[in-house]
């Protein structure tokens, strides 16, 4: 994922779980936050110590980070958007990830034009 898509500063990760919206399934929780300020949409992944160690936690971003960078340019402009995965993910592939994850942003409306094909 490119730097300009990346959510990175604890002030904007904030700022999404304040203001923005959650939506949830078993596998990852997504908070969705509509900016003023124009710009493209940026995701930021969070991934907790009780997922897993250090090599399950980074093999999760991967996997998300590469689903998101195949979706940017689908997304909604002007979105921050955080990514939570939750314990069931530490035992997908990529497939079912990119699944679940379709169907978590379906549900947020962060499709400009409806979700991805499979």
């Amino acid at each position: 994922m490119q730097q300009e898509y990346r959510l990175k500063r604890r002030n904007d990760f904030r700022r999404v779980f304040r203001a923005g919206e959650s939506f949830a399934n078993r596998q990852f929780v997504v908070y969705v936050y509509l900016r003023r300020e124009p710009g493209p949409t940026r995701i930021g992944i969070s991934v907790s110590k009780k997922v897993g160690n250090a090599v399950v936690r980074n093999r999760i971003k991967r996997l998300v980070k590469e689903v998101a960078r195949e979706w940017v340019p689908q997304l909604r402009k002007q979105v921050d958007i955080v990514v939570i995965a939750r314990k069931p993910v530490a035992v997908m592939d990529y497939v079912q990830v990119k699944s679940s994850l379709r169907h978590v942003f379906t549900r947020a409306g962060v499709f400009e034009s409806g979700p991805p094909s499979r």
